[in-house]
């Protein structure tokens, strides 16, 4: 990559070490999936200590407060049923990463690279730009 993207989807891997990663390392402009939010909404929820939950709902709070996300809508759908296939025809199972199939059908109905922390998640989608991040 020659510079940041000018605009990118953040993977939920991303969105909960915002605080550790540099300005950089992001695009320009960053956007979160509804299913971010989801996925960051039953953290809390699932917490096995009082710690740990507090840090889960941080993480919460800071990512309402700072992205609107955007919706799994109609042509999300659609681009899910070709991440679902393609996942199927790789051999790997979308159930199996079902946010992350959710994610990258987001990243892909709006033209947009995942920035993501675990980028073996979203191997074997066509048509996914990935920008890994360490």
């Amino acid at each position: 990559m020659t510079g940041p993207d000018p605009a990118g989807l953040l993977d939920t891997s991303v969105v909960i070490e915002l605080g550790a990663l540099a300005p950089s390392d992001l695009p320009l402009e960053s956007f979160i999936s509804a299913i971010t939010l989801a996925e960051l909404s039953v953290g809390p929820l699932v917490a096995s200590t009082d710690a740990e939950r507090l840090a889960r709902q941080s993480v919460l709070q800071v990512a309402e407060a700072t992205f609107t996300p955007l919706p799994f809508d109609a042509e999300s759908a659609r681009a899910f049923g070709r991440v679902a296939a393609a996942l199927r025809g790789s051999g790997r199972k979308h159930r199996a990463r079902a946010y992350d199939a959710l994610i990258a059908a987001t990243a892909i109905r709006h033209d947009l690279p995942v920035y993501t922390r675990n980028p073996d998640d979203f191997s074997g989608i066509t048509g996914l730009v990935v920008r890994a991040l360490d």
